[in-house]
């Protein structure tokens, strides 16, 4: 009687220390998991203007960034060329989905008017970018639209007031884009994008 009790004495002891090593297992894989969440890393930037490239951006942006940098460099800047490169990146920017890590992770936001940022943000996370799954673990399977190419259609001036103040001087851009997959063919593939003056910096007060 004493030896049944002994073994499962040790039956327990061996059932209590397992439960241990699993759960030390499974606390260690969700630790590891947690830490390999992606850091993204700002890889280029315009000081002068505030704008800063992230190391998940498409080839065509980080382009376009390129691009950009060099005209803003330039002295005098050539603004009308400014108004359309920032028009190109905001639109191939703000409509791909495919290097998104998650829906409040909205693209084009450098390029927005202070006052209008919180208002575009809600807006997007409500409408285009609300089913957008988490990618924060990198392994997202979701097909997702990207920016092909975006034509600029024109470029015209008027005076347009934001709050107290007037730009005599704002840019109004046409522009249209395609996807790169046929998938997305009915999605939003033309806008009217107005932009104001904002000391130096152009700012985007208006999506239409």
């Amino acid at each position: 009687m004493k030896l049944k009790k002994g073994i499962k004495r040790f039956f327990v002891l061996l059932l209590v220390i397992a439960l241990i090593i699993v759960s030390i297992f499974a606390y260690k894989k969700f630790s590891t998991k947690k830490e390999e969440v992606k850091d993204i890393k700002i890889v280029n930037q315009v000081e002068k203007y505030d704008y800063k490239l992230k190391e998940n951006k498409s080839k065509k942006y980080k382009e376009l960034f390129k691009e950009l940098k060099k005209n803003l460099e330039n002295e005098p800047v050539e603004e009308e060329e400014y108004v359309k490169k920032i028009t190109e990146m905001f639109i191939t920017d703000f409509y791909t989905l495919d290097d998104k890590m998650t829906k409040s992770d909205v693209g084009g936001v450098d390029f927005l008017h202070k006052d209008v940022v919180e208002n575009f943000l809600v807006n997007a996370e409500d409408t285009y970018y609300k089913y957008l799954e988490s990618n924060l673990y990198d392994n997202r399977n979701q097909n997702l639209p990207e920016v092909e190419e975006v034509t600029i259609n024109s470029v015209t001036k008027s005076p347009y007031t934001i709050g107290s103040n007037t730009d005599e001087n704002a840019y109004k851009v046409e522009v249209s884009w395609t996807y790169t997959k046929s998938d997305f063919s009915t999605y939003q593939s033309s806008a009217t994008l107005i932009f104001v003056h904002d000391d130096i910096k152009l700012v985007l007060v208006e999506l239409q």
